[in-house]
């Protein structure tokens, strides 16, 4: 469980950093991009208001450019301008401004441009402008090649840094996350260290209570307190020992005994087990299993679980209830599922059911005589051999527990 902790602590950190540094570099790119548009766009419109020229005694703000501007912006921009009659032909080329444009490119860019929809936008690295006048169509093309290589260059470069930084941030989390989880997996190990210290500290006066309950029974007969000592005592022997078993469950690094076996035959004896119990509570149990599955795992475990769910179906049916019990192999992965019938199951309850001492009827206690916890171990059987758990119920009155097992 740490190591899983621990993993899921440097993803959602890693995750959260990439995030940010995504949102936070492609905003500054965005706006950057945007901002050399913008500039193109305001030259353009000064250009299209003085038909194509800067004035010669251009200051920017003072001569009425839109947002200022350098006075030095008349000797940066390179443009050159195309006059088309209304049927897009080239009547006027004007090419002084610029040195990498000349008259045809000049005419080819023009008749490409001017047969666009849009008023403005980019030819190659040409930004333009198109400006509708009764003679045709006048438009001019401002050369962004400098200020888009210098967004494309920040771009690689931001995109770079950004990049060293996450997997610094991917190194530094993974090698601090063991300190950051230590203080949980201290805990959870105490934890995990009281309830197996304890579970054999309780089994000594319980047996004892046990066993002197058994003499006095013996010496002054049968009694409804001696019968009730004896059974809250087995109960709480129970409680303890599936305690102690889920403590050595979530043990990381357990051994783990896994064999081949014929889990076919294993659901068989455990269903048959349940079927002559089913008939003595009034209940019609239902097999349907797969024959000749072959599987690697823990063969007690797996028989254990087959237990837990029928056992908790059995349960929680109703009087005359049907319950039902599936096993299949489906491509690489075990599929079980045990149905019944039940009263009522509120699908709220549904993510809770394998907690531990977790009850949806906590009225049936007494009735159903378990404490709660056996679903907490069908979940941990399931976890030690990767699989998945997880309940539903299609109409509130019947109840699925299904478990996929991979190979």
């Amino acid at each position: 469980m740490i190591t899983r902790l621990r993993q899921r602590f440097i993803f959602l950190a890693i995750a959260a950093t990439l995030l940010v540094l995504t949102v936070l570099i492609g905003s500054i790119n965005v706006i950057n991009y945007v901002n050399v548009i913008r500039q193109a766009d305001t030259t353009l419109a000064y250009l299209a208001e003085n038909n194509g020229n800067f004035s010669e005694e251009f200051s920017g703000k003072k001569d009425g450019f839109p947002g200022g501007g350098s006075p030095e912006l008349p000797f940066e921009s390179r443009y050159f301008t195309v006059q088309l009659d209304t049927e897009g032909n080239v009547q006027a080329v004007d090419v002084r401004r610029i040195h990498a444009v000349d008259e045809e490119s000049a005419k080819v860019y023009g008749r490409t441009a001017g047969k666009k929809t849009e008023e403005k936008g980019f030819q190659d690295h040409y930004r333009f402008l198109k400006v509708d006048k009764e003679e045709g169509t006048f438009l001019i093309f401002l050369d962004c090649w400098r200020d888009l290589e210098r967004t494309r260059s920040f771009l690689f470069a931001s995109v770079g840094v950004s990049l060293l930084g996450w997997l610094a941030v991917w190194g530094l989390v993974a090698a601090f996350s063991g300190r950051i989880v230590r203080p949980v997996a201290e805990s959870h190990e105490k934890q995990k260290r009281f309830i197996t210290d304890a579970g054999h500290e309780i089994k000594t006066p319980l047996a004892i209570i046990e066993a002197d309950a058994a003499v006095l029974e013996m010496q002054q007969g049968e009694n409804e307190w001696l019968s009730d000592i004896q059974l809250q005592t087995r109960r709480l022997a129970g409680l303890t020992e599936d305690l102690i078993y889920l403590a050595r469950m979530e043990e990381e690094g357990r051994k783990r005994e896994w064999i081949e076996f014929p889990v076919s035959e294993v659901a068989q004896e455990v269903g048959q087990s349940f079927s002559a119990l089913a008939k003595v509570q009034g209940k019609e149990l239902q097999i349907e299993i797969e024959e000749g599955i072959l599987w690697k795992g823990e063969e007690k475990k797996i028989s254990q679980l087959f237990t837990i769910l029928l056992d908790n179906a059995l349960k929680y049916s109703p009087e005359g209830g049907k319950v039902s019990f599936t096993l299949k192999k489906e491509q690489r992965v075990l599929c079980l599922e045990v149905w019944n019938q039940s009263d009522s199951i509120s699908r709220e309850d549904l993510p809770y059911l394998f907690d531990r001492f977790y009850r949806s009827d906590p009225s049936r206690n007494s009735a159903t005589g378990g404490h709660g916890i056996g679903l907490s171990i069908a979940l941990a059987i399931v976890k030690a051999h990767k699989g998945k758990i997880y309940a539903t119920s299609a109409d509130g009155k019947s109840l699925r527990m299904t478990a996929r097992l991979p190979e």
